[in-house]
């Protein structure tokens, strides 16, 4: 099983290569393109930060370094924990498949660049999200998976008769 929670995370590190590159490619920096007007729009940014834009403004010299370093580590027990429980494909399994993806792509442009490409822009009136990209979301919805793993699987002792 271990081949299937490596092929997601690969698939997410892919989808998120090719987006952030059309992106970077075919929309100048902070350049838009309204999709659903008033609610999601493809805008242009880099973030300096980490997830969502945190710590983007702050001035460290070794912001990048520690960023990088975080990434590095969370990769490492990321792994380490699926190899250790790939042996179904399970909602664990799953998850822990797309947050190394996410992990890996978000990585890849701060060791290459130094910054994220960021491009979903989603907003309400004057309210709008973070701008983010596909490795967020991957990182999000594996980590949604494993809370609510952790919340509502069944343990062993919970079982029917």
């Amino acid at each position: 099983m271990r081949k299937y929670h490596f092929l997601i995370a690969l698939f997410v590190v892919v989808l998120d290569r090719l987006s952030k590159w059309t992106i970077a490619h075919r929309l100048t920096l902070h350049d838009s393109i309204p999709v659903i007007p008033g609610f999601f729009r493809i805008t242009h940014t880099e973030n300096r930060g980490a997830a969502f834009g945190l710590f983007a403004e702050s001035p460290s010299e070794w912001k990048v370094a520690l960023l990088i370093v975080f990434s590095v580590v969370a990769l490492l027990i990321v792994s380490s924990l699926l190899w250790k429980n790939s042996h179904s494909l399970n909602t664990t399994g799953i998850g822990l498949a797309l947050i190394l993806g996410g992990a890996i792509g978000n990585l890849w442009d701060r060791l290459v660049s130094g910054h994220v490409v960021d491009f979903l822009l989603f907003y309400v009136g004057s309210y709008q999200w973070p701008v983010f990209n596909f490795a967020d979301s991957a990182i999000v919805v594996g980590a949604g998976l494993l809370v609510f793993e952790i919340l509502f699987a069944k343990s062993p002792t919970q079982t029917t008769a």
